[in-house]
């Protein structure tokens, strides 16, 4: 990266936080270590870091509160880091907004390599390439104005300016959740499998939780519409057209 990437390390078990915090470092990052939920939060609006960590029990304000408190005021990327898998508190982190999640105990290179396809991720949602396969090999709708429904509910996407409106009102979109849309927009009607998003929108390039998939296109609906996205059942996922 031209640039170092300044990451926000919200972590309360003091072993976990330093050796992790030396390991990003070692890769070119700049870190902010904090030990508890209000520090990290005051660290967030002093420091505008690029990417936040979040453990989901760290004390004073717990991750899934942090994580909601920073997407009411910023798009910034944001991965829950959770000690159980099939913790309840992973998709409460989901839907507060996180856009992935880590398992602990986790590998340090397998952290970078998340925090990167992360990065890269709002990197192209943050504006148009050309037309045709971007990073990845996902596909990305010509640049245009894409239209679909008819009414007061059509759905309209900039795939130039990055903008969504829904009846003509604007639609505030995370990155995450307009890389998504743009996915199911490149093929509108065409049934997409949630391994195949997960490779497309996430850039896992192995088998991931599914349950990313599931929830960001739960927040998407309540955007674009409850009927605008069809679940297919046993197959995914499709853009009504």
């Amino acid at each position: 990266m031209a640039e170092q990437t300044h990451v926000l390390f919200v972590e309360d078990d003091d072993v976990i936080r330093e050796a992790t915090q030396l390991a990003l470092e070692r890769d070119g990052f700049v870190v902010t270590a904090m030990p508890d939920g209000l520090s990290g939060l005051e660290a967030f609006r002093t420091d505008r870091p690029d990417i936040a960590l979040l453990d989901v029990m760290v004390p004073g304000l717990d991750g899934v509160s942090l994580c909601r408190r920073i997407r009411d005021e910023s798009t910034v990327p944001v991965i829950m880091l959770s000690a159980r898998a099939d913790s309840i508190d992973v998709v409460l982190g989901l839907e507060a907004g996180a856009d992935d999640y880590v398992t602990k105990p986790f590998d340090g290179a397998v952290l970078v390599a998340r925090i990167r396809a992360v990065l890269r991720r709002f990197g192209h949602a943050s504006g148009p390439r050309s037309a045709g396969e971007s990073e990845g090999g996902s596909s990305v709708p010509a640049g245009g104005v894409l239209s679909f429904g008819d009414g007061d509910g059509v759905l309209e996407i900039d795939t130039v300016g990055m903008e969504v409106r829904r009846g003509g009102t604007p639609v505030a979109l995370t990155p995450t959740e307009m890389r998504l849309l743009l996915e199911f927009s490149s093929a509108p009607g065409t049934v997409l499998s949630r391994d195949k998003l997960l490779e497309r929108v996430w850039d896992y390039g192995w088998g991931g939780d599914t349950r990313v998939v599931d929830v960001h296109v739960q927040r998407l609906r309540t955007k674009v519409g409850q009927d605008r996205i069809e679940t297919v059942r046993g197959f995914g996922y499709k853009l009504k057209g």
